[in-house]
């Protein structure tokens, strides 16, 4: 047995067609299927049921066929790791992120990676954490920042948590509830509110108990949209109001552009993002430098996010009696 004839075995286990699988392994039909045999005697079981010159695997087949794949991503991983050792800083490297995330880390990670490497070639993704998880199941990508859950049931997955997300209701930094004292849902409501960035059921249904608002959660709010720069947008030019993670406006608060508001209940969502990968792949040494600049950059945000809050707490102690006034303009 060898990993080629695995190769094979797979191809036509993945496209169904021995003539397809032919195609993608570059062989004749006929050297496929001799290749195929040669496995079957091997292992001393059928693979597959020949009929009506289609191939059908057989439950030996369905078994085998993730051992197999097993086998033959060690050999892959085995000759990748000869070739970093080789290879030194060439090569390449694929990653991503969702777009909260890259508007502040993506441009000085690559910076960074070029900087440290000029032979390195990279490529990056920019999407939600379920595509990013189908292209690193697909080894289109080294690994991705995103929300860590996605890969709690894959133990083919390795995730190392680097930022437990806080979560607040941002707007202007001049809108009429910058620096009142415990706003409430009822306050909100009298301005244009925006469902920003990426939120699954649980974190909607966990902000309609924590408001008291009925389901589905989008029917409270003005618009809808994923795009982070239409959220600054909006935000920056109108009354509009957003909820949002504090890595998605961490660079409209340095600017003092837009403010963290005091509204009471605070918006307590559990969100922890990470860096994902496969599990036991050989780690690029570029990739390993992307991880400190990953690192790195949280630790910036948490004591941002973290000195922010303590401001708001501050000026909202000192403006407690303040009543702002109603507004529904977008303009």
């Amino acid at each position: 047995m060898n990993t080629r004839q695995l190769r094979h075995f797979l191809a036509v286990m993945d496209l169904g067609s021995l003539a397809a699988a032919a195609e993608a392994v570059h062989l004749s039909p006929p050297a496929l299927s001799r290749s195929l045999r040669a496995l079957e005697d091997e292992l001393r079981v059928p693979l597959f049921d020949r009929q009506d010159r289609r191939l059908r695997p057989t439950p030996y087949a369905e078994t085998y066929a993730e051992r197999a794949r097993r086998i033959v991503f060690d050999e892959r991983e085995g000759a990748r790791s000869l070739a970093l050792m080789r290879s030194g800083e060439l090569g390449s490297l694929s990653f991503g992120m969702g777009s909260s995330i890259a508007m502040t880390l993506l441009g000085p990670m690559v910076l960074e990676l070029l900087s440290a490497a000029p032979g390195l070639r990279l490529s990056t993704l920019v999407q939600s954490t379920d595509v990013l998880l189908a292209a690193l199941q697909r080894e289109e990508l080294d690994f991705f920042v995103g929300d860590v859950r996605a890969a709690e049931a894959d133990d083919s997955l390795s995730v190392e948590p680097v930022y437990d997300c806080t979560f607040g209701w941002f707007a202007r930094r001049d809108h009429p509830l910058a620096g009142a004292a415990r706003i409430g849902i009822e306050d909100l409501q009298r301005y244009p509110l925006i469902m920003s960035g990426y939120a699954n059921e649980a974190l909607l249904r966990r902000m309609a108990v924590l408001y008291g608002l009925s389901l589905p959660l989008q029917e409270h709010f003005a618009a809808s949209t994923n795009d982070v720069s239409t959220v600054l947008t909006l935000l920056k030019s109108s009354d509009a109001i957003a909820p949002s993670t504090d890595v998605a406006v961490i660079s409209a608060l340095r600017a003092g552009t837009l403010v963290r508001l005091d509204v009471q209940p605070m918006l307590d969502l559990p969100l922890t993002l990470g860096i994902i990968e496969q599990a036991g792949r050989t780690r690029l040494p570029a990739a390993e430098r992307a991880f400190k600049v990953v690192r790195a950059h949280f630790a910036a945000v948490k004591e941002e996010a973290d000195a922010q809050r303590s401001q708001l707490t501050d000026r909202a102690a000192a403006r407690a009696g303040r009543r702002p006034r109603a507004s529904t303009s977008l303009a």
